[in-house]
């Protein structure tokens, strides 16, 4: 039983955690992100993209129409950083750019139907290891994992989370 009648995980206690337990599941993050990265990395590495132009790919198939301000906003990048990888994807024929109809200044981000179709070979690869991962951890891990991670999210990041339109699932 952990000490501090805390739900144990293996013996640890969720009240208290030493900093080698913490050392551990910080080196459990960083392996398990080269993970889940390295599937759409191999296949990006095709075509000469990098995991920001995924990243701009995934939220804008997530909301379609979104603007360029809040693209930047929601991956936290720099105007010249994004506006590159931009440039990329709209000349390879992955996103189209449209004017606002209310406001000419803002630019509204859409995948076009190859972005879509590079878009979902990129988030089938990390959904099968996503859910290959959750099947062998079970639900109460799986729901554990998701509390775990907002709990780590910032809170403007937390709001964009919680902001996408099919949340909850």
């Amino acid at each position: 039983m952990a000490e501090g009648g805390g739900a144990g995980t293996g013996g640890e206690s969720l009240l208290f955690l030493t900093d080698d337990q913490l050392r551990k599941g910080i080196e459990a993050m960083f392996f398990a992100y080269r993970g889940f990265t390295a599937d759409p990395d191999r296949i990006l590495e095709q075509y000469g993209y990098g995991r920001a132009h995924h990243r701009a790919m995934h939220f804008i198939n997530r909301s379609p129409g979104t603007t360029v301000n809040n693209l930047l906003s929601v991956l936290g990048v720099t105007k010249q950083s994004l506006n590159r990888v931009l440039r990329t994807l709209i000349g390879d024929g992955l996103v189209d750019s449209r004017i606002g109809n209310r406001d000419k200044r803002e630019r509204h981000l859409y995948l076009t139907d190859t972005g879509q179709s590079l878009e979902r070979e990129l988030s089938d690869a990390q959904r099968a290891r996503m859910r290959d991962a959750y099947r062998k951890a079970g639900p109460d891990a799986v729901a554990g994992f998701r509390q775990v991670l907002e709990a780590m999210m910032d809170p403007e990041m937390r709001r964009h989370f919680l902001a996408l339109k099919d949340y909850g699932g």
